[in-house]
């Protein structure tokens, strides 16, 4: 359906809506240091911050891709004034669901589309996750069955496998809490003539 297409992004996840949806696309992984753009941007809002990141990781691929139009996303997990990022142990995974249990927290998804290290499209989605009160028995056991899986995601789960039993409620777009503003790239891509309409 579509040739040229190039996902700047190293999630197994992303590429899977993408596939799913019947897009052809090629992935590239950009090399890019989130951890010092987050630290230079710290005073951005969030909805700001999680584009410059989709943005970056979009530039890094398209320098090298300057003729195709490359897509980028990231995301952020925020509770209260805290920024959470993807836990770098297991027991690290632990603390984000004793601190979200019970509480609400805000998933932002941003992404871009670039052609010629130009964004010609970008996309902010913002989910609100309710999660329900968490025994320590059950994130015990939860992290125990996921295992180093949870290291792969922003907070700590997959909404698409054991991690949907974190929730009483979500409030926003399925796809966005997965990593990808999926329906709205859909039409942009129509818009561009790179999948049929």
């Amino acid at each position: 359906m579509t040739a040229g297409l190039v996902l700047a992004s190293g999630s197994s996840v992303r590429a899977r809506l993408l596939a799913d949806a019947g897009v052809l696309f090629e992935v590239v992984v950009p090399h890019v240091d989130e951890d010092a753009i987050k630290a230079a941007e710290m005073r951005l809002s969030h909805e700001a911050l999680a584009l410059r990141l989709a943005g970056e990781k979009a530039s890094a691929v398209s320098k090298h891709l300057p003729d195709r139009m490359v897509i980028g996303a990231d995301q952020l997990l925020v509770v209260g004034k805290r920024r959470f990022d993807k836990p770098r142990t297991i027991d690290e995974a632990g603390e984000y669901l004793r601190a979200f249990s019970g509480r609400k927290h805000l998933l932002v998804t941003g992404a871009v589309a670039m052609r010629a290290g130009r964004i010609v499209w970008s996309s902010v989605e913002q989910v609100v996750l309710a999660v329900r009160f968490l025994s320590d028995s059950f994130i015990s056991g939860y992290l125990e069955a996921e295992g180093e899986r949870v290291l792969s995601s922003v907070g700590g789960y997959r909404i698409e496998g054991p991690g949907a039993q974190l929730f009483e409620r979500v409030e926003g777009d399925y796809f966005s809490v997965m990593g990808l503003p999926l329906l709205a790239l859909l039409a942009f891509l129509r818009e561009e003539g790179i999948l049929p309409s």
